[in-house]
C-alpha cells in the first residue's frame, strides 16, 4: 500500500477519509482512477485496488455516483443539503434538514464553528462500518444572531464576554476601546464584528449596551430579552409619532360606524391588565334571541400600513410577557391609552355582532366598524364571583343577568365544539405574585375557570366568523387573501408513540380513522387521566404529538379547535396578524380586490417566528422566578411528585408552590440506576427500587443558581 510521511502505510480507514475529503473539496467534478491515483499519490497496486474497492462502497452507500466504469463524483443530490445547524453543551451537535427529514450528528472538528440555529450547507460523509450517519458542514449559508448575552470579564490586555449554555463554542473577544465602559461581573450585550474563521477561531465583538450588574432584577429581564434579540427599549422616535396621535373621535367619524353606545358593554380581562382590546355587548333580540357583539380595539384606524409605529410593530410582531412586565408591540400611549377599550370612554372598534337563540345558533351576523363605551372593566375573579352567586358587588342586577347569559351561552357554544372533535388541552400554567421590586412573594398554578372560559368562546366565535367571512366561498371561486391561524393534524408517528405508551396504564387510543374519531379519543383519554399521577406525563406526551400551530395564507383549518376556517381578530393591540386581518376585511368590505398572497406569506411567517421567540423568552422569565423564588428556601424539605425522568436525574414538582428542580442521577448513590425510556422510570439493578413518575417524593433543595437558571434538590433523610 501507498507510504505516508514518515514510512507508515495508509490504512483502509486513513485512505477512506482521504477519499471523502478529495470529492467533498471537488463537488462538482468527475475524476477518473488515474486523476484520483495521481491527486492522492497512490503508487502501489494495493493502495490503488483498496481505492476502487472504497470507491464501490461509497457508491452502495449513495455518498459517490458512478459515471462511468472508471470515474466518480460527489452525490450532490442526497449529499449536499441545506438546514439548520443545532448545538448542543455536549457536543452533541445535529443537521435538522429543510426537508424536515431526521436530524444528523455533526461532530465538533466538522461543525466549521456553526451556532445554534444557523443556515448551513451540509455534505454527507461516507457511512461507516457500525457508525451513525454523520454530516459535515461546508459553509454556514447566514448567522442567526448577530449579537449575544453574557458577562464581561476584563483582563489587563483584553475583555471577553462569557455567555451561559451552549451558545458559542469560544467566549467573545472584545477590545479594551470597545467595551463601552463596561466592568468585570456587569451583563452585557454584544454585537459580534467578526466571526470564526480557517484564520482565526475568536469570535470578536463590540459592547452595544451595558445591563448592569447581575442579580438585579432589571437587569436579569433585559438580558433574557436581548438572549433573543427581542427589544427592552422602546424607540424614541416611534413614542414621539404616538403622542402626535389626536385621540379624540370625531362626530363625522362617529356616523359612519354603528353606534352601541347605548347597549351594555364590558371588558373581562386579568386583574393586572391595562391593554382592554376586546369587550363584549349583549341585548334581547326577540323571543328567545339576543344579539352579542365581540367588539376589537380599532388599531388600524390609528396606525397606518407603512408607518413608523407600523414598521416597529411589523418587526416586533407580539407583544412579550414575562413574569413582571410586558414588552408591548405599540408604544404605551396607543395601548394603554387611547386603543384600550377602558370603561366610561368612547372607543373606535371593530366588531362580530351575531344573533344567537337560547342553544346559541348563530341566526345571524356582521362584521362592521363600530364605536362603543363601556359600561364596566371586571377582572376574571369578579365575574366568576357573579356566575358562582358569591358576589356582593353593587352594580345594577341587569349587568348580572348579562354576564350569566354569557355564560350560558359560552357553555352551550363550547360543548358543541368538543363534539365537533375540538381537542380539550387545559394545561396549567405557572404565574407569581411579584413586590414592587419584582421579586416573587408567591408561586401559583393559574386554572381555567368559567369566567375565563366565557371570553375564550366568543373570541373564537368572532376568529371563526370572520374566517369564513372571507375563506367560505362558492365552488370554483378563488377566497381572497387572508392570514389564517392554521393547525395541522398530529404526526401519525408520534400518534402511535402516544398510543404504546398510555396502553401501559391501561388506557386506549385510536390512532387511526377521521380527524373527529382521532380527536374525541385524545379527548377520552384526557378526560380519563385527569386526577391520576399519570395525568401531566400523559399530557405532556400527547401534546408533543401535536403539531405547533402558526400564520398561513394557505388554508388548512384548525385541528385542534376542529374549525375549517379560523383566523386571528380578536387582539391587535398585541398581535400583528389581527391588524394584517383589520386591514384587509376593511379593504374587502370597501370592494377592495384580493392583496398580494406572497407579501402576506411573509408576514405570517415571521410572525410565527416572533410568537415562538416570545414564547421561549417568556418561559426564560418564569425559570428565572422560580428560582429567585427559591434562593431563600436552600436547606429545607418539601413534599413533591416525580414529573420528569430522564438518563441524567429525577425532575421533581414541590406540590406546595408548583416549582420544579431536579435531582441529578449522581446523587442517587444508594443503587446503580438504569434509565427506562419506554416506561419513563428508573430502575436499580441491585434492589429493583423503581422511581416512577408521578410517585411523591420527599425532596431537599440543594442549590439555587440564578445565574443558570435551574434548581437543583437532594433526596431529603426525613
Amino acid at each position: 500500500m501507498s507510504k505516508k510521511k514518515g514510512g507508515k502505510r495508509l490504512t483502509k480507514k486513513q485512505l477512506a477519509e482521504m477519499l471523502q475529503t478529495f470529492f467533498q473539496e471537488h463537488p462538482n467534478e468527475t475524476y477518473s482512477f488515474k486523476q484520483i491515483f495521481r491527486a492522492l499519490k497512490l503508487d502501489t497496486h494495493p493502495a490503488k485496488m483498496t481505492a476502487i474497492d472504497l470507491m464501490d462502497e461509497m457508491t452502495w452507500d449513495d455518498y459517490l455516483t458512478k459515471t462511468s466504469d472508471n470515474s466518480y463524483r460527489l452525490n450532490l443530490k442526497t449529499q449536499v443539503q441545506e438546514g439548520t445547524f443545532i448545538r448542543k453543551a455536549n457536543g452533541k451537535n445535529s443537521f435538522q434538514p429543510d426537508d424536515g427529514g431526521k436530524p444528523i450528528f455533526v461532530s465538533e472538528r466538522n461543525s466549521m464553528f456553526a451556532l445554534n440555529g444557523d443556515r448551513v450547507r451540509v455534505t454527507m460523509m461516507a457511512r461507516r462500518t457500525n457508525h451513525i450517519k454523520e454530516a459535515m458542514v461546508v459553509e454556514i449559508l447566514s448567522h442567526k444572531m448577530d449579537q449575544a448575552v453574557g458577562k464581561l470579564k476584563v483582563e489587563k490586555d483584553y475583555a471577553f464576554l462569557v455567555t451561559e449554555g451552549n451558545i458559542f463554542v469560544h467566549d467573545i473577544l472584545i477590545p479594551k476601546k470597545k467595551l463601552k465602559g463596561g466592568k468585570t461581573g456587569e451583563k452585557a450585550v454584544v454585537k459580534i464584528t467578526q466571526w470564526p474563521s480557517k484564520e482565526s477561531k475568536n469570535i470578536v465583538g463590540e459592547v452595544i449596551d451595558v445591563l448592569g450588574k447581575e442579580g438585579d432584577n432589571n437587569v436579569e429581564m433585559h438580558a433574557i430579552l436581548a438572549q433573543y434579540g427581542l427589544p427592552y427599549q422602546y424607540p424614541k422616535a416611534v413614542e414621539e409619532a404616538a403622542e402626535k396621535i389626536e385621540p379624540g373621535i370625531t362626530e363625522q367619524e362617529i356616523r359612519r360606524r354603528e353606534d352601541f353606545r347605548e347597549v351594555f358593554t364590558c371588558t373581562i380581562d386579568p386583574k393586572d391588565a391595562k391593554d382592554f382590546d376586546d369587550a363584549l355587548s349583549i341585548r334581547p333580540a326577540g323571543k328567545g334571541l339576543w344579539e352579542v357583539g365581540v367588539h376589537i380595539a380599532d388599531v388600524s384606524h390609528y396606525v397606518k400600513e407603512g408607518s413608523i409605529i407600523d414598521k416597529e410593530a411589523v418587526k416586533r410582531a407580539t407583544s412579550v410577557y414575562l413574569v413582571d412586565r410586558t414588552i408591548p408591540m405599540l408604544p404605551e400611549r396607543l395601548c394603554n391609552f387611547i386603543c384600550s377599550l377602558r370603561p366610561d370612554e368612547e372607543k373606535l372598534t371593530y366588531s362580530v355582532i351575531v344573533t344567537l337563540d337560547e342553544e346559541a345558533n348563530i341566526k345571524n351576523g356582521r362584521i362592521a366598524h363600530t364605536v362603543i363605551r363601556s359600561d364596566r372593566r371586571y377582572a376574571y375573579e369578579e365575574v366568576q364571583d357573579i356566575l358562582m352567586g358569591k358576589s356582593e358587588n353593587s352594580d345594577p342586577t341587569e349587568y348580572s343577568e348579562n354576564l350569566k347569559v354569557l355564560d350560558r351561552l359560552a357553555k352551550k357554544l363550547r360543548e358543541r365544539r368538543f363534539k365537533g372533535g375540538a381537542v380539550k388541552f387545559d394545561r396549567e400554567e405557572l404565574h407569581f405574585d411579584i413586590d414592587k421590586d419584582g421579586k416573587p412573594i408567591r408561586a401559583y398554578f393559574k386554572k381555567s375557570t368559567d369566567a375565563t372560559q366565557l371570553i375564550e368562546e366568543f373570541m373564537l366565535l368572532a376568529n371563526k366568523f370572520v374566517a369564513e367571512s372571507v375563506g367560505k366561498v362558492k365552488k370554483g371561486t378563488k377566497a381572497k387573501t387572508l392570514p389564517y391561524r392554521i393547525h395541522d393534524q398530529p404526526d401519525p408517528t408520534k400518534l402511535e408513540t402516544l398510543r404504546a405508551f398510555v396502553v401501559k396504564f391501561g388506557y386506549k387510543m385510536k390512532t387511526s380513522g377521521t380527524k373527529g374519531a382521532i380527536s374525541k379519543s385524545l379527548n377520552s383519554l384526557m378526560d380519563g387521566c385527569q386526577g391520576k399521577k399519570e395525568q401531566k406525563l400523559i399530557e405532556t406526551v400527547a401534546l408533543r404529538a401535536m403539531m405547533k400551530a402558526k400564520y398561513s395564507t394557505h388554508n388548512i383549518g384548525h385541528y385542534g379547535l376542529a374549525f375549517d376556517y379560523y383566523t386571528h381578530f380578536t387582539s391587535p393591540i398585541r398581535r400583528y396578524p389581527d391588524t394584517m386581518v383589520h386591514r384587509l376585511l376593511t379593504k374587502y368590505q370597501s370592494g377592495g380586490r384580493s392583496a398580494n398572497q406572497d407579501k402576506y406569506e411573509e408576514l405570517c411567517e415571521h410572525c410565527s417566528d416572533m410568537e415562538l421567540v416570545a414564547q421561549q423568552a417568556e418561559r426564560d422569565s418564569i425559570k428565572y422566578k422560580m428560582v429567585e423564588f427559591m434562593v431563600d428556601k436552600v436547606g429545607e424539605t418539601f413534599d413533591a411528585h416525580i414529573s420528569g425522568i430522564q438518563s441524567y436525574g429525577i425532575y421533581c414538582e414541590i406540590d406546595e408552590n408548583h416549582c420544579e428542580g431536579m435531582v441529578p442521577m449522581r446523587d442517587l448513590d444508594d443503587d446503580y440506576y438504569e434509565f427506562d425510556e419506554k416506561n419513563y422510570c428508573l430502575v436499580g439493578r441491585r434492589h429493583h427500587h423503581k422511581y416512577q413518575l408521578g410517585d411523591p417524593i420527599r425532596i431537599k433543595v440543594a442549590r439555587a443558581n440564578i445565574e443558570k437558571r435551574q434548581l437543583d434538590f437532594s433526596l431529603a433523610d426525613d
